[in-house]
């Protein structure tokens, strides 16, 4: 349905409660987004000065994969200001009060685990990963965390049933480590992950920038939204948005980041639209809601985004025993509208869309309102329906997504 044929509705006027509303907008400068802390930081060591620093190292460690996605994300900038993994105290501050020392906001730590004894304060850390040499570290920090803690303040939960406190107490080594990251090169995947600087380069100047961010393969509803968000409210005419996916480890059960990049390439070249910007992010999720939500929008601010794309639940998860969930429906929203001054970044809410056999895809509150036929379709239905081959309803899904799921049905069907 043409955006335009949108009619105004609750769910429209809402908008203006979020974030800054359009009439207290200041007219931008006719720039790119400031990055987080006023500068965009790169790592990576020039060429000739890179086997000096392997040179110099004492020790070395291989990199999981989420620690290889945080080690890219600070030499390219992704995680601007931070010029390495945190210190004690770095760490200390973001995990109780969602802030680095100098009070600059920060939603997650950012830290390197280990369980070697060996690797001491003083040490210089080659990093590797997969065969390749991905970094140098100064290693000015090494303390024992106090994981509990780390769950509470920074997922709500101390709960096992949570998947990044999971993750920090089965997955991540008994000791942190902090230091100042020189970067050797960047991890080599099947998918590109556009760094921040080459990203803005695809930007205009003076124009709002939406970010979308997902971590599963893009629906037809998905698509609406993000579309239908350039319209919002709070959003001046001529924006474009960034569909900005992370393409790094997820939840155990997740499609694969090889296969999401796959579904997002053929996409964007079926639906070829110019206000869209397409980038992969090789960043690892924690399912931390409202905390990962302000995470998100740090990153994307550090790639020029003005505006976040926030639905219901973000980040969300649920316990893996109760099916409960750990965060309310608008804890992220609430979360991401609090802070959108200070971050500089305005939080657009993502419509409540639904399909109806009248009128296609229209807002929720138009559907009850003019009484309209809905039509969904569960996400287990439809891996059901994409194990057996029956025929997927091309209002739920495109075409050129479910023919790539399918192509790699054993790793994505689960």
């Amino acid at each position: 349905m043409p955006l335009a044929a949108l009619r105004p509705s609750r769910t429209l006027m809402r908008q203006a409660m979020w974030g800054i509303s359009a009439t207290a907008v200041v007219e931008a400068e006719q720039k790119l987004q400031t990055p987080h802390g006023n500068k965009l930081v790169n790592l990576m060591l020039p060429e000739g000065e890179r086997e000096v620093a392997k040179a110099a190292c004492t020790k070395s460690m291989e990199l999981s994969d989420r620690n290889a996605c945080d080690v890219e994300l600070l030499c390219v900038g992704g995680f601007s200001p931070l010029e390495g993994f945190m210190s004690e105290a770095q760490y200390s501050e973001v995990v109780h009060s969602m802030r680095l020392p100098d009070g600059l906001l920060f939603g997650l730590p950012v830290v390197l685990d280990t369980d070697s004894e060996d690797i001491s304060v003083g040490d210089k850390v080659l990093l590797t990963y997969q065969g390749a040499d991905l970094a140098v570290v100064d290693i000015d920090s090494k303390w024992t965390p106090n994981k509990p803690v780390e769950a509470l303040h920074c997922y709500g939960t101390t709960s096992l049933e949570h998947p990044a406190v999971q993750m920090i107490a089965m997955d991540r080594g008994k000791f942190y480590l902090g230091g100042r990251v020189q970067g050797l090169a960047l991890p080599k995947r099947v998918f590109p992950c556009a760094t921040p600087a080459q990203v803005r380069e695809t930007l205009p100047a003076g124009v709002d920038v939406l970010a979308f961010q997902c971590r599963n393969p893009i629906h037809r509803a998905h698509y609406e939204l993000f579309t239908r968000a350039l319209e919002a409210e709070n959003v001046r005419p001529g924006a474009i948005c960034l569909v900005h996916p992370t393409c790094g480890p997820t939840q155990d059960d997740d499609i694969p980041g090889i296969v999401r990049y796959q579904t997002y390439e053929v996409l964007k070249e079926e639906v070829a639209n110019p206000r869209l910007r397409w980038a992969y992010l090789p960043y690892s999720m924690h399912m931390a809601g409202p905390r990962e939500a302000i995470q998100h929008i740090i990153i994307r601010k550090n790639y020029g985004c003005t505006h976040f794309i926030i639905g219901r639940d973000m980040a969300g998860c649920k316990s893996s025993i109760s099916g409960e969930d750990f965060y309310g429906p608008y804890h992220a929203q609430d979360t991401a509208k609090a802070h959108a001054a200070e971050l500089g970044v305005q939080a657009v809410p993502s419509l409540n869309i639904t399909y109806t056999e009248e009128r296609g895809y229209v807002t929720a509150d138009v559907a009850q309102e003019e009484g309209l036929h809905v039509k969904s379709l569960s996400g287990t239905k439809f891996r059901k329906m994409l194990r057996s081959g029956e025929d997927i309803p091309e209002w739920f899904a495109f075409k050129s997504v479910v023919n790539v799921l399918r192509s790699a049905k054993p790793a994505s069907s689960e």
